[in-house]
């Protein structure tokens, strides 16, 4: 163990990216608020310079190998068990999605009305076919 730590659990990468995601907003000069307990469809809500209070969802966004894209889960998962799992999508109890990707120390900022119910992706790099139409570019969304 030492000074170089335990390794990490898989279960702490959430921890990990709601922290970086709070960081961000204190610095962007947000109020940050955190619901008591458990189990909320939201992970914080903020305060932005009007008064006017934000629900957010806080996701771990991934990066393909080449980093052309970023990708995250809009819906959660419930009854965790071996014959049912099922997915609910955010809308209507979220106003936003925080995404935090450690590979690139960044962090975007996504209306949930923006994406689909299943998973999103947001571009870092042009597509191979150079298609524009329906592209989320990330730098749009970053925080």
């Amino acid at each position: 163990m030492g000074l170089s730590g335990p390794k990490r659990h898989t279960d702490k990468t959430g921890d990990i990216s709601e922290a970086a995601i709070i960081a961000r907003l204190l610095q962007s000069g947000y109020v940050v608020l955190t619901p008591y307990g458990k189990n909320h469809r939201y992970d914080l809500a903020i305060e932005d310079a009007d008064g006017q209070f934000w629900r957010i969802q806080c996701k771990t966004g991934w990066t393909d190998e080449e980093q052309t894209v970023i990708t995250f889960a809009t819906a959660s998962s419930y009854n965790h068990t071996a014959k049912q799992k099922g997915w609910r999508n955010y809308k209507g109890q979220i106003e936003y999605f925080a995404i935090y990707v450690e590979q690139l120390g960044k962090v975007y900022f996504v209306p949930v009305d923006a994406v689909g119910n299943a998973k999103a992706m947001l571009r870092l790099a042009p597509t191979k076919n150079k298609q524009e139409k329906n592209v989320r570019w990330a730098k749009d969304y970053e925080l």
